[in-house]
């Protein structure tokens, strides 16, 4: 009666019923199949516990806003159900008495990009008898084949020295088993610090993490559950995995150019992070990619919980006409236009007769095709 109960209220909020996998599904199976063309990326979400970890990734990929996430427990799985994201649980996450989530082991989820790009992410537990597990017993099984290592490192933690130890472990683990993985440090929890010494005590870290991770490389962000960095952040990691990314940002630039837009953004669909852009005119505000995928995600929320659901808005002032729409199956574009002698149903139109072409253009085997202006 109990988890009926919590099965409806979670209905209710628009969560999603949970998904139980099919029975008799071989050990490790994630409940779904995979097809054959699809492109898999293994990333690696580490940190210590009480970092953040599980916290950024239910506002990433399963629809929590910031307030939420104190009330995350085991009720995370449901969301990631709800969207293109099946989860295995060979661990488990509890709440402590100070609203913290701590995520016990590894939990495996697979998330969808643009098709036919998939991403295997690991969130693995933080606390010391897993991260001591994870470069002895399971060195090899957590650390080969990995794309991308995402650290997060708590700012205001009490355990510096150890945080900086367990990462060096890391990345003696990914230089041995995985050389060719992507690096990113993402220094979270800058809410907590002063604004006049965000930049300095940020810098500092980054000088630090760059130095422990020679030879290899990394990308450092500050982020925080409370603004628009996190979205920044994460907009960046999953940039460097795309596979064609070349191929659509051309595109992107020529579909910009062949309407007379000022700009041209493209947004993957559940997760409404940027995955390429392309501008004609200079924009003053650097976060705005950031600040609209935070807006649009919540207006969506806000649409859900009334039942409805978000396709498409236009803004239009004095300045300038922003249009939102549904473009690919995986996607969503934004357009801003300032010519005013240009009709929104034109832009519509356009829009519309691209997205045949950006649909062929997400098949990381289709044709290399590029759309041409006339």
């Amino acid at each position: 009666m109990e988890e009926y109960d919590s099965e409806k209220k979670m209905e209710k909020e628009n969560l999603g019923p949970r998904m139980d996998s099919p029975l008799g599904e071989p050990e490790g199976s994630l409940g779904w199949v995979l097809p054959n063309t699809a492109v898999k990326k293994k990333v690696l979400l580490m940190g210590k516990s009480g970092s953040g970890k599980t916290s950024m990734r239910s506002i990433i990929f399963a629809n929590y806003i910031a307030r939420d996430t104190r009330r995350l427990g085991a009720t995370i799985l449901d969301r990631l159900h709800s969207l293109q994201i099946n989860s295995s649980l060979s661990t488990y996450s509890l709440v402590d008495s100070v609203g913290n989530t701590k995520t016990f082991d590894v939990e495996h989820s697979h998330v969808r990009f643009l098709g036919n790009l998939v991403l295997n992410l690991w969130d693995c537990g933080g606390q010391d008898t897993f991260m001591e597990n994870y470069f002895t017993s399971q060195r090899d099984n957590i650390f080969r084949n990995v794309e991308v290592l995402i650290y997060v490192f708590d700012v205001e933690s009490r355990e510096l020295e150890k945080d900086m130890h367990y990462y060096q472990s890391c990345l003696e683990a990914i230089l041995q088993n995985s050389p060719d993985a992507k690096i990113f440090c993402l220094v979270h929890k800058m809410d907590l610090v002063q604004e006049d010494q965000r930049d300095l005590i940020f810098k500092e870290r980054e000088e630090d993490l760059r130095r422990l991770s020679r030879p290899l490389e990394c990308s450092c962000f500050r982020t925080s559950i409370w603004d628009e960095t996190l979205y920044k952040a994460w907009s960046s990691i999953v940039y460097q995995l795309i596979p064609n990314v070349q191929q659509l940002e051309m595109n992107l630039r020529n579909f910009a150019e062949i309407i007379e837009a000022d700009e041209v953004l493209l947004f993957e669909r559940a997760t409404f992070l940027v995955i390429s852009h392309y501008q004609c005119k200079e924009q003053r505000d650097a976060h705005r990619f950031e600040k609209i995928s935070n807006i649009i995600k919540q207006f969506k929320l806000s649409c859900s919980k009334l039942a409805a659901s978000f396709q498409s808005m236009e803004v239009r002032n004095s300045n300038f006409a922003a249009f939102i729409d549904i473009f690919t199956s995986n996607t969503y574009v934004m357009v801003v236009m300032s010519d005013p002698s240009i009709p929104s149903a034109a832009t519509l139109i356009n829009i519309r007769n691209a997205r045949k072409h950006f649909e062929k253009l997400e098949r990381v085997d289709g044709p290399k095709q590029c759309l041409l202006m006339r």
